[in-house]
């Protein structure tokens, strides 16, 4: 599949079914949700983002690095919200961070313990196009 068409198809098919089951609140295993708030509009965002809740850090390994529109929206207003599919705990503040790291390496890291993580950040891998890693300081 080309680059666009794989782009549309998580666009319009898998990212609002993301949505929709964090809605029902039965949230995909080894998924997440990223809220950012968009730079021209000032309205909220939300995207589903691979789950890499550690501690009070969530990390995010960007498919298309610095061409990926939540990436864009966190350079202009690093205040973020996080919901992990893994705790009931629902959204949590933080500041994101773009951080020089090897996006292969933070997969390989953070895929070790956990297999619905490997599979979502896998099945993203799928995608990448010059990959980016975010780092979001999680607020206690």
């Amino acid at each position: 599949m080309r680059h666009g068409g794989s782009v549309r198809l998580q666009r319009w098919v898998a990212n609002p079914l993301d949505r929709l089951a964090f809605a029902l609140r039965v949230p995909p295993r080894g998924d997440a949700l990223l809220e950012t708030v968009g730079r021209r509009t000032g309205r909220r965002r939300v995207t589903p983002v691979c789950d890499a809740l550690d501690g009070d850090t969530f990390w995010i390994v960007a498919q298309r690095g610095r061409d990926t529109e939540y990436v864009r929206n966190i350079e202009a207003d690093p205040r973020v919200r996080v919901r992990s599919g893994r705790r009931s705990s629902g959204w949590r503040a933080g500041t994101a961070h773009i951080v020089d790291d090897d996006p292969a390496e933070r997969v390989r890291t953070l895929s070790r313990d956990d297999r619905w993580l490997a599979l979502c950040l896998q099945t993203s891998g799928l995608l990448t196009r010059d990959p980016l890693v975010l780092r979001v300081d999680l607020d206690r």
